[in-house]
């Protein structure tokens, strides 16, 4: 016995290692063993005490590592049976093993995944069972692990499932969805394996059969405990909500409801499942949701699987634990001599051996009460070690928490870009209606070649613009992918944690047996102790020897001797046990303190490593969004060099644009100029949100881009001089924004970045612009409003006028002519005052027309303010008007000339072109913003016909009325020789020689009054050409009327004033 007490402590130490680690060794050979006959290519059932010693495994280590090392390296891609056995052992383990195979299969589910999808590409009959396996495999763990209060293998109360429910309605319905997912996945399942199942003969029997079978037990204790969830959630919906929104659940109830009662009695009329499970019987109809008493009628389906009886081939179970090893025996506690003898001797006479008894009685106290002391001292210091865990476990679960925020965030952030893909799609169906617009309109202007060009210019930049959004949205999907790996990331980082945390709590576990060694160490110096006390009893005893002669003394006293030793026995057994008991306390406490140690420093190291790692991840984030910033700044680059290129490129000399359209742009680019400074310093806030910069800065190059060509554009019809200003500011504006692009892609010069000389340098070609713009527009916009008003008054004033004067020349005719002159004249008048009063009518058509415009186009704004916006189409307005005030003052002067005969009549012609030629720009005009729909618009139209037909009118009495007169003075060839008729017809083809030189050069200088004109108007036609693209110029005035060369009329196309012409002819021959 004294050689086993002194055996050495490393001799100990090295037993327990050495048992501990061959323990483990024979843990994974029996865990190898067990998956390896589980899992095997054999076409038969897996067998219950393989898949029960492998769950076993599970919960001796707390987790399923020993698993998947092992199950990683199965040629589960090669064989589909192994692949079907496989799924169905993680559902058993899922069902049966310990709470954190979840998370351990969690981190394969990707391997599983892949599996499925190679064998559901595969004709194979397994394969194809192993596929819908695996679904409802990920189905399950994603449920799970989603609802962490249902436990994998379903198992919860109903007062669990109405607290895992909730309150919120939103989360009954999505659980019941979920739900009814998870069913169908199972049912799904059964489906497929009876199907795959021959009919002609009992299957059930058969190896292959029941090998096909045997994972429908798990998923009939699955469908009964889902059939029971979904019950109860579908009466708590129907209490919440109207029943015909909750049709379609019904319906989907309904249908699994009988897919799952089929299939329940299609399995217990198996035999094969006759010995193994007990299946529940469904009611024979579903429950009536629409009646609340109905869930008071519901029996939840209630599973049973039998005992199973000893069988031959089991085999006994080995020991997991190695108790061979145990260091201290029942013989160490055994105290074989006599206490009172070996520790005081025998009696003696001298009272010094009795003082020096209890002196070691009180020391022995003493020593007691020390350790009382000592040992609540270690009580104190554990609770504060205690206390400063709590406290750490409440900082990590902030930490943890921030971490969820971030990640909600990354989810918001998501969202956010798919809204802008959403946007930059919509915008992408906006240009290819504009296309569309585009292609119609080249179709209408093909005689023009110049508008041709210019409509070709405005496709080739919605192209431009087309290619520039598939650009965005390309980056926009890769920054969605971005963010997507970053979740992932994180995903991973949180798994790597867990494991993590499983590792920690197996460590301290195996710390534990390693603190047990300590306990027996400090039992050993117990033993050193108790050696100590027998020298002191052996000297003690020499004391005796010298005082035997005085034995005959101490017999007196013997009856004392057996108090006193009765009373040191009862002593020296409670110190002992006061002993045993503090050493025993002072263990765990130290056991207790040193885990709490450990457990400190592995949390304190892994907060460390999870602070490097967001330090890490924070500057790869840094990193990706300068990047971005580089990306965007060289496409912007690009194309503002390509846009400086266009400067000096030969073949833009050809294109024009027009100053008012260069302001536009330059005045947009000055704002995108503000925002992109606005998002240069909210990217220098916070580097780690760059996409206000990146938007600003793309729509700065699109714009500066614009803003250059068209500069280049405007100067190809400017003055030589400003012409050279426009591209020096233009060529200006290019080298500094390229300046300052290069800055923002440099890290060390983007904090000092100044768009300042880019601003400069536009306002520059801005001002330019300002000074293009042509001079007769250079009225106060909030003026236009009254002109507008203004001038529609004085055209109608105006043709009140003329109307009042032609009766007043009616009057003065009737008493100043008679005869065919009084008719001429009547007629003219009459067909004049027709026209007015056509004219008038269309300015009332006209001003009604606007004010309906002005009523649907202003929203809240003022006329004048409407009219100030759209100050081109106002001004267009007012030069119609006083187009036609002008067209009717001419009107009536020329016929007061021709009643008078100080005219002519071809001016009255003239001026009735005219009149109509600015009747139709009127109507023009007021077109342009009308809706095609519009009542006013069609009163318009019907009003410029009727005007055209009334200067119709004009003309022909106006002809008619010039051959009448004419038609009097008939030449008379009496007395008048051949030679004299011969001299008068040269004459005559001398002067009409003349007339046709002269009609050519008045021609010719009607065309350069015309040329005149359109410059003095040039501003009308730019309005028109702006508003109204596909429609001919109505600025322009109409030729003059020429007179046809009317070929002679016959008899059948004579009317009766030809006719009363012709006898009256006939009788001036017949006279002469």
């Amino acid at each position: 016995m004294n050689t086993i007490r002194q055996v050495p402590a490393k001799v100990l130490h090295r037993r327990s290692v050495h048992s501990l680690e061959a323990e483990r060794e024979q843990f994974d050979r029996q865990q190898a063993a067990s998956i390896s006959k589980a899992i095997n290519s054999q076409e038969v059932p897996v067998k219950e005490k393989h898949a029960r010693r492998i769950i076993l495994g599970t919960h001796h280590e707390k987790g399923a590592f020993t698993f998947w090392s092992y199950a990683i390296g199965l040629p589960l891609s090669s064989n589909s049976i192994m692949s079907w056995k496989f799924c169905h052992v993680l559902h058993k383990i899922l069902r049966d093993g310990h709470p954190n195979v979840l998370h351990d299969f969690t981190r394969h589910k990707s391997n599983i995944r892949e599996m499925g999808n190679l064998w559901a590409h595969m004709h194979d009959r397994y394969g194809q069972l192993a596929s819908v396996y695996v679904k409802l495999l990920n189905t399950k763990m994603d449920f799970h692990k989603k609802h962490s209060e249902f436990p994998p293998n379903l198992e919860v109360t109903d007062e669990a499932l109405d607290k895992a429910s909730g309150t919120d309605v939103n989360d009954i319905f999505q659980l019941t969805v979920e739900m009814f997912d998870y069913m169908d996945c199972e049912l799904k399942v059964a489906e497929s394996v009876f199907r795959s199942l021959d009919t002609s003969y009992a299957v059930s029997q058969t190896p292959s059969g029941q090998c096909r079978l045997a994972p429908l037990i798990q998923v009939i204790q699955d469908c009964s405990h889902l059939y029971h969830y979904t019950v109860k959630l579908m009466f708590k919906l129907h209490s919440c909500l109207p029943a015909e929104t909750l049709q379609g659940h019904r319906d989907r109830f309904y249908d699994e409801f009988h897919s799952l009662k089929s299939f329940f009695s299609r399995s217990r009329d198996m035999l094969y499942f006759k010995r193994l499970i007990q299946i529940p019987k469904l009611p024979e109809s579903p429950p009536n949701f629409l009646r609340a008493s109905a869930l008071a009628e519901h029996v939840k389906p209630v599973v049973i699987i039998p005992d199973e009886g000893p069988t031959d081939d089991i085999e006994e179970p080995e020991s997991l634990i190695e108790v061979s090893a145990a260091p201290v025996t029942e013989s160490q506690n055994l105290v074989d001599v006599d206490i009172f003898d070996a520790a005081f001797g025998p009696p003696t006479n001298n009272s010094f051996e009795k003082d020096e008894r209890n002196l070691q009685i009180d020391n022995l106290k003493k020593e007691v009460e020390m350790l009382k002391v000592e040992l609540e001292r270690v009580k104190s210091e554990a609770q504060k070690y205690i206390a400063q865990l709590k406290a750490q476990i409440n900082g990590l679960e902030t930490e943890l928490e921030e971490t969820r925020k971030l990640k909600q965030k990354a989810l918001v952030d998501n969202e956010e870009l798919r809204d802008e893909l959403e946007n930059l799609r919509k915008q992408k169906g906006d240009v290819d209606k504009t296309e569309f617009l585009l292609v119609e309109s080249e179709k209408k202007v093909q005689a023009n070649e110049q508008r041709y060009n210019k409509l070709k210019e405005k496709h080739s930049d919605l192209v431009n613009t087309h290619a520039e959004l598939l650009r965005k949205s390309a980056e926009t999907t890769k920054q969605l992918t971005v963010t997507q790996q970053t979740r992932e990331e994180e995903t991973r980082t949180k798994q790597e944690l867990e494991f993590a945390m499983e590792e920690a709590k197996r460590e301290a576990e195996m710390k534990l047996e390693d603190q047990s060694f300590t306990m027996e160490q400090l039992k050993r110096e117990i033993e050193a102790k108790k050696e100590e006390l027998a020298t002191i009893q052996g000297s003690l005893r020499s004391s005796d020897q010298a005082g035997t002669e005085m034995n005959s003394r101490l017999q007196s006293l013997e009856a004392e001797k057996d108090n006193l030793r009765k009373t040191v026995a009862e002593k020296e057994a409670e110190a002992y046990s006061l002993k045993n008991t503090l050493q025993e306390r002072e263990m765990a406490m130290r056991t207790e303190k040193d885990k709490a140690c450990r457990e400190l420093e592995e949390l304190q190291g892994k907060f460390t490593e999870k602070a490097n790692r967001e330090q890490l991840l924070q500057q790869k984030l840094l990193d990706e969004q300068f990047h971005m910033v580089q990306g965007t700044v060289r496409e912007a680059e690009s194309i503002i060099q390509d846009a400086v290129a266009k400067v000096d490129d030969p073949l833009h000399i050809r294109c024009t644009s027009s100053p008012d359209y260069l302001i536009n742009r330059a005045e947009a680019a000055m704002e995108s100029v503000n925002l992109m400074q606005q998002g240069h310093s909210q990217y220098l806030t916070n580097m780690a949100d760059a996409s206000s910069l990146l938007q600003a800065l793309t729509r700065f190059a699109h714009l500066a881009a614009d803003t250059i060509v068209n500069g280049s554009a405007t100067s190809h019809l400017a003055p030589t001089d400003q012409a050279d200003r426009l591209t020096d500011g233009c060529r200006e504006c290019g080298k500094e924004s390229l300046r300052y692009l290069g800055e923002l892609k440099d890290k060390r010069s983007v904090s000092r970045a100044d768009p300042a000389a880019v601003r400069s340098a536009i306002q520059k070609i801005l001002d330019l612009g300002q000074e293009l713009r042509p001079k007769s527009i250079d009225v106060k916009q909030e003026e236009l409003g009254d002109m507008v008003d203004k001038e529609m008054a004085s055209t109608s004033a105006a043709i009140e006028d003329a109307v009042k004067r032609i009766e007043e020349m009616m009057k003065q005719a009737r008493q100043g002519s008679s005869g065919i002159k009084l008719e001429v004249n009547e007629r003219i008048l009459n067909s004049c005052t027709s026209l007015m009063k056509a004219i008038r009518q269309l300015v009332m058509a006209s001003t009604s027309l606007q004010k309906e415009i002005v009523e649907s186009g202003r929203g809240a704004a003022t006329p004048k303010e409407f009219y100030a916006k759209n100050s081109r189409w106002t001004e267009g307005l007012i030069s119609a008007s006083k187009a036609v005030g002008w067209g009717a003052t001419q009107l009536v002067d020329s016929a007061d000339k021709v009643v008078l005969k100080t005219g002519k009549y071809e001016e009255l012609i003239v001026c009735s072109h005219e009149v109509a030629a600015s009747t139709a720009q009127l109507v023009a005009a007021s077109k342009v913003k009308a809706d095609r729909n519009s009542r006013n618009l069609s009163h318009l139209q019907q009003a410029s016909r009727h005007v055209n037909e009334m200067a119709a009118n004009v003309v022909a009495s106006t002809k008619s009325g010039q051959e009448q007169i004419e038609d009097k003075d008939t030449m008379d060839f009496s007395g008048i020789s051949r030679i004299k008729l011969k001299k008068q017809e040269i004459e005559t083809q001398v002067k009409v020689l003349e007339l046709e030189n002269k009609l050519e050069q008045e021609r010719m200088r009607l065309g350069d009054l015309r040329k005149k004109h359109y410059e003095l108007g040039g501003i009308h036609d730019e309005i028109l050409e702006d508003k109204l693209p596909s429609k001919p110029e109505i600025s322009k005035k109409p030729p003059l009327s020429q007179k046809p060369n009317i070929p002679p009329k016959k008899d059948s196309q004579l009317n009766a004033s030809d006719l009363a012409y012709v006898s009256h002819l006939r009788n001036s021959q017949k006279g002469t």
